[in-house]
């Protein structure tokens, strides 16, 4: 079986919370015994699809970054955090109660398309050699660039605020924790991204991924 993985294989994983991209990686490799990669990293907070490939298909694994993507989750207004979502403490609380679903619809439409954005702070780009989140965690000043993305679809639910339910369709690059903070600032009561899952990779489907579980059963089984 260590021949097939070697060969390549993709491998659809719906990776649970509280776990980081390369945990899922090296619990992989350990069962299959050759060389993989992830095709898009999810932070530890976010769950749902991560795509992996083994062996010679780690070289495909551009293309499978570079496809569109598809996340669900919930915004919540009237707050911020650091890192934009809750891997840090919710602070500047302001008031959410005037916030209307046409102001929401609106910000949703403002949002939809080509547009620039900001990266978090608290992100994995490269900045003088160093990743930004531990510069940022050093206390350092983290400058990042604009970036040009686009936001193919971008909906979103109020029927309990101060949570948004969301749906996204973006390209490659989009911060998701950078578009609901942008939403908060837009609107101007704050916000953070407080879930967040990746449901569609490019023709890949969460619907189609293992648990780390059966991905364990699954891949013992065959060995």
């Amino acid at each position: 079986m260590t021949d097939l993985f070697e060969q390549g294989q993709v491998i659809l994983i719906n990776k649970p919370m509280h776990r980081t991209s390369a945990d899922v990686v090296k619990t992989i490799r350990n069962l299959v015994h050759v060389k993989v990669g992830h095709a898009g990293t999810l932070d530890p907070l976010a769950t749902g699809l991560l795509i992996l490939c083994t062996g010679k298909f780690t070289k495909k694994i551009s293309e499978y970054m570079n496809q569109e993507k598809e996340y669900t989750g919930t915004i919540t207004l009237g707050a911020t955090t650091v890192s934009y979502d809750l891997e840090s403490e919710p602070g500047n609380f302001r008031d959410y109660s005037h916030i209307t679903d046409f102001q929401i619809q609106a910000a949703a439409r403002h949002f939809t398309g080509t547009i620039l954005q900001m990266p978090p702070v608290y992100s994995a780009i490269k900045k003088n050699g160093q990743r930004a989140y531990a510069m940022a965690r050093q206390g350092k000043e983290v400058i990042l660039e604009h970036r040009n993305i686009h936001i193919e679809t971008f909906e979103m639910q109020s029927n309990r605020l101060p949570f948004i339910e969301f749906r996204v369709v973006c390209s490659t690059g989009t911060y998701i924790r950078s578009l609901a903070h942008d939403v908060g600032e837009l609107l101007g009561c704050g916000a953070y991204l407080s879930k967040l899952c990746r449901t569609r990779i490019g023709e890949c489907s969460l619907e189609n991924a293992l648990t780390m579980e059966q991905a364990a059963e699954k891949f013992r089984m065959d060995s």
